[in-house]
This record gives C-alpha cells, sequence and structure tokens, in this order.
C-alpha cells in the first residue's frame, strides 16, 4: 500500500495536467502515464524490470500521444525511475536501466522528435537520469549504514549485558563460597566444643546462622539486579578496597588470623578495579579458610598512580584438598578483563597468590 502511494499521487498530477493542456493525442497520454505509474508500485520489488519497462512505455508517448516536451509530469517519472534503479539494488546492475532510458530517449530524438538537437540536449538528458542516480545510490549507502550501526548497538547492548551478568554471576560466586566456608569451618567447631563448652558452641552457631543470613541477604540482592531491566534495584553500592578491613574483619570472626596491610592511594581507584581487588582478596581469605594449615593470612595490598598490586600467601597444609578450582578462574577472568595479571603457586611451602590490576598505562610487572 505505501508502494502505491507516491505511483497514485503522480498520475493524478498527470491526469490533471494533460486535462488542462489538452495537447494533440492527450487521451493517450493520460493512458501511458497512467500504465508507467502503475508499473512504478513494483518498484522496491523488481526494480530492473520494472524500472527499463516504466521508461520504455513513457518514452512511447511522442508515438502515439503528445510529444515528452509538452507534459512535465514524464520528467517527473524519470526522476523516479533513475532513483529506483540505485536506491532498490545492492550492486550496480542499476546502470543496465538507465541505458535502456538512455537508448529509447536516443530513438526519440533520432525518429520522433525533428528539431534540430545539439550538446544541450545531451547535457540535459543526463540532468534527467544521472542526478536521480546518484542520490538513490547515496541514499542506499546511508541507509545501509544505519541498518549495520543498528546492528553493532544492538549487538554492544548485549554484550553489555552479558558482561554484567557475568560480574554479578562472579559476585555471586565470590560471596557465598565465602559464607559456605565459613559456615562449614564455623560448624566444625561447633561440633567440637558442643559437649566441653556448650556456651561457645552456641555462640559459633549463632555466627554460622547470621553469616547464613548475610550471605541470603548479599544473594537475593544480586539476584534482584539480575533481573533488573532499568537498574533501578541496584542501590547497594559494590564493595572495594576502603571496605577491606571489615572484610578482614569477618574472616577473623570465621577462625582466621588476617594479616592487612594497605599502602597508597586506594579511594581515587576506577570502579572496575576497586570492586575487583576486594573480589580478589575475598577469595583468596575464603580459600586460605578452607586450605591454611595454620589458619592465617597474609594480605598486601599497594597502590600505585598506575596500578594496584595485591599479595595474599597462607601456610599450604600437610594435605591439599582439591577444590573446584571456580575461584581461581573467577580471578583469573577479572584481571584478564582489566588486562592485569595473575601468579599463583606453592613456594617453600605457602601458597602465594599474586595479581596486578593496571589504572593507568601500563601494569607492573608481577
Amino acid at each position: 500500500m505505501r508502494d502505491a502511494i507516491l505511483p497514485a499521487a503522480i498520475a493524478v498530477l498527470g491526469t490533471v495536467e494533460l486535462v488542462v493542456l489538452r495537447p494533440d493525442g492527450w487521451g493517450y497520454g493520460i493512458a501511458l502515464e497512467c500504465a508507467a505509474c502503475a508499473l512504478l508500485v513494483w518498484r522496491r520489488r523488481a526494480p530492473l524490470v520494472v524500472c527499463p519497462l516504466v521508461a520504455v512505455v513513457l518514452l512511447a508517448m511522442p508515438w502515439l500521444g503528445p510529444p515528452l516536451d509538452q507534459p512535465s509530469t514524464p520528467i517527473v517519472i524519470i526522476v523516479v525511475v533513475g532513483y529506483s534503479l540505485a536506491r532498490y539494488l545492492r550492486d550496480l546492475r542499476g546502470l543496465a536501466g538507465v541505458a535502456v532510458m538512455a537508448l529509447a530517449l536516443l530513438l526519440d530524438y533520432l525518429f520522433v522528435d525533428t528539431r534540430h538537437h545539439d550538446l544541450s540536449d545531451v547535457f540535459f538528458t543526463a540532468a534527467l537520469i544521472v542526478p536521480p542516480y546518484v542520490l538513490g545510490r547515496l541514499t542506499r549507502r546511508l541507509a545501509v549504514q544505519a541498518e549495520q550501526l543498528a546492528r553493532q548497538q544492538e549487538l554492544v547492548r548485549r554484550e553489555a549485558v552479558r558482561a554484567e551478568r557475568d560480574r554479578i554471576a562472579r559476585e555471586l560466586h565470590d560471596e557465598i563460597a565465602h559464607s559456605v566456608s565459613a559456615m562449614v569451618v564455623q560448624t566444625a567447631a561447633a561440633q567440637d566444643l558442643v559437649r566441653v563448652s556448650p556456651d561457645r558452641a552456641a555462640g559459633l552457631l549463632a555466627d554460622v546462622a547470621a553469616t547464613g543470613r548475610r550471605a541470603l541477604a548479599e544473594t537475593g540482592r544480586l539476584l534482584h539486579l539480575i533481573r533488573d531491566e532499568t537498574h533501578e534495584l541496584g542501590l547497594t553500592p559494590a564493595p572495594g578496597t576502603a571496605q577491606l578491613a571489615d572484610l578482614a574483619e569477618r574472616f577473623r570472626r570465621d577462625g582466621l588470623r588476617v594479616d592487612l596491610q594497605v599502602t597508597g592511594p586506594t579511594g581515587a581507584l576506577p570502579s572496575s578495579a576497586d570492586v575487583s581487588a576486594y573480589r580478589i582478596v575475598q577469595e583468596a581469605l575464603t580459600n586460605a579458610l578452607r586450605y591454611s594449615a595454620d589458619r592465617s593470612a597474609s594480605v598486601r595490598l599497594s597502590s600505585t598512580p598506575t596500578a594496584v598490586r595485591i599479595q595474599v600467601v597462607n601456610a599450604c597444609g600437610p594435605r591439599r584438598v582439591d577444590g573446584s578450582g571456580l575461584g581461581l578462574v573467577g580471578m583469573a577472568e577479572r584481571v584478564s578483563l582489566l588486562g592485569g595479571t595473575l601468579a599463583h603457586g606453592v613456594v617453600d611451602g605457602r601458597f602465594e597468590l599474586t595479581a596486578v590490576l593496571p589504572v593507568a598505562g601500563e601494569a607492573e610487572p608481577a
């Protein structure tokens, strides 16, 4: 229906013009113009077939009806044909239709229009055909670029959503891993004390309950963020290096002796590095709580204008307990996203983990 609006308007305009002027053969002229406009309805679907056919029908007017130099509506039709040959074809095949139009005009000048012709007629014909074709190619190029831009924006949006959901998944793993580990350690200690010191066992079980409630609250917040499409629910700020002292205190209450040292300015860190540094320390302490032989760990975090360096060390147990490995994978993903480095391994009976997160410029060596 939309494709018929312009041809219908041109047909009405041409009919009114010929009825008012009434040149010789104006009835044939109306019929040919209406036929050409009727074919233009399919200019989008089959431009390479329809447009040259429109030109041939239109340029038959001098043979049956009025000369082309009397009505002006054929000029409008030729412009639409030239534009359509460029706009609705992906390649340059429309030039074949342009050649058919030029040939039909040439035949009209040679065999029907007996006036004297010169170079100005060539320029007039070119002005009828070339500018609409060029405009059609430009319009198509802009339309294709707009579609590509829209697709790229959609891909960027989806990638951003995916990255945010991956981040939240890592947040869930870090929080739940820490809480469950603390609950397991506290419950085991309570089992040992339940007969010897019921009061201390009851206190430990109360800590287990508090840890579980805290984990549930944090899990609920993160799940709300996953379901939040308008970012209205993420009101609680993400933790950062400013909360490392509180984090260390939580682990101390869970039974891990934590020696925390933070040097350098951390208040102006980018949010991505700030959150990642906190989560890396949290995951490293969670592993220390599970596997440390002497239930102790040391954390050294130093900040410079170019990078944040994190080192966590704890004694290895007499036997190695294999975990899922997801914690180290999550830390590696965080570090990789920021363009940093991560190194970990056992050195002289102690497990050492070192992460370097670049802030500006090049990261420091690990």
